[in-house]
């Protein structure tokens, strides 16, 4: 189900309905503001079974917790309405100095709005390890609170991709006396070493060739560069992240780097505020590590931001209107 693009301008465009652009569109929706979320259907967590670590919603399949978010946000009048943004860009103020954006979509509709909230997630980049990117979300795991007790006492290899996957290891090592740490290139010092060690955490730095499949469709192991397999049910591997940026080049955002290489988002003040006057940002796209849960909190905290700054731009159009009037009188 989508909506109908209205031919009004709205309160604001929320680009991205997942946790952070849906909860973010419930509370300016709640607060009469008019909401348009714009969705292309392409959640991070597709892939996975159920949402962990969200309070009372423990294990809720992805899909039918955004089901029941975006009848939430039309209950209280907003729309939710599929695409995919080409341009958003700021339009100039209006007749009383309010801030106007235009955002355009690839199917040639268009919305005029006074703010903008930017929930567009991230994407998770895999290391180029042949067969590896068939198990995402299943065999082929990244966090260990997202998936961890899923896998547990399972047979686990970590693939390092640098030394963020050190600490990766030690969160993995909680969940199962069976870890295997395949260096894959990557440096790890003596020091380290030894803490594997006394954890049990076996290291592997013969070269990785590829991710073998096992008959059930789940992962056989790991084959080696000198042709030896070693068995594993589960790959642990930290992805390099990036903020989805399709569509925003316009709006001048600024962006940040992970130390490493290993991600890149917008750069945020508290609740999401931007350098860029009316336009927020929250969940994935300006945090990386946000959970479900912390996504939707960051999504309703922009929210109310949104709704306080409108509510004083409302503010001084009136008392502006009301001095038009005392002066023409």
């Amino acid at each position: 189900m989508t909506d109908r693009l209205p031919g009004e301008t709205v309160d604001a465009v929320v680009i991205g309905g997942g946790a952070a652009g849906l909860s973010g569109a419930l509370m300016l929706a709640r607060s009469r503001r008019t909401v348009v979320v714009i969705d292309n259907g392409t959640p991070r967590n597709a892939p996975a079974d159920g949402v962990h670590g969200l309070l009372g919603l423990e294990g809720t399949p992805p899909a039918e917790l955004l089901r029941k978010g975006r009848e939430e946000v039309r209950g209280y009048g907003g729309l939710v309405v599929t695409g995919e943004v080409a341009s958003a860009a700021p339009a100039g103020p209006d007749a009383d100095g309010d801030l106007r954006f235009t955002v355009s979509l690839t199917d040639g509709g268009t919305l005029s709005a006074r703010r903008l909230l930017v929930a567009t997630g991230l994407r998770d980049v895999l290391p180029d390890v042949p067969g590896l990117a068939q198990h995402w979300g299943r065999g082929v795991v990244h966090c260990p609170y997202c998936h961890g007790w899923e896998v547990r006492d399972e047979p686990i290899g970590v693939l390092a991709v640098g030394p963020a996957s050190v600490h990766h290891a030690l969160l993995f090592r909680q969940l199962t006396d069976d870890l295997a740490y395949f260096t894959r290139g990557t440096e790890l010092d003596e020091d380290t070493r030894a803490r594997f060690s006394a954890r049990g955490i076996r290291v592997v730095d013969t070269p990785v060739t590829e991710v073998v499949a096992s008959q059930d469709g789940g992962i056989a192991g790991v084959r080696l560069g000198d042709g030896q397999l070693v068995a594993r049910r589960v790959l642990a591997v930290a992805t390099t992240m990036r903020a989805r940026t399709e569509g925003l080049a316009e709006l001048g955002l600024a962006m940040q780097d992970l130390p490493g290489g290993m991600g890149r988002h917008f750069a945020t003040g508290a609740a999401g505020i931007t350098d860029v006057p009316g336009v927020w940002v929250a969940g994935n796209a300006t945090d990386l590590s946000a959970q479900v849960g912390a996504s939707a909190a960051a999504g309703a905290l922009a929210g109310a931001r949104m709704n306080a700054d409108l509510a004083t731009a409302d503010t001084d159009a009136a008392l502006a209107a009301a001095q038009r009037g005392i002066t023409r009188t």
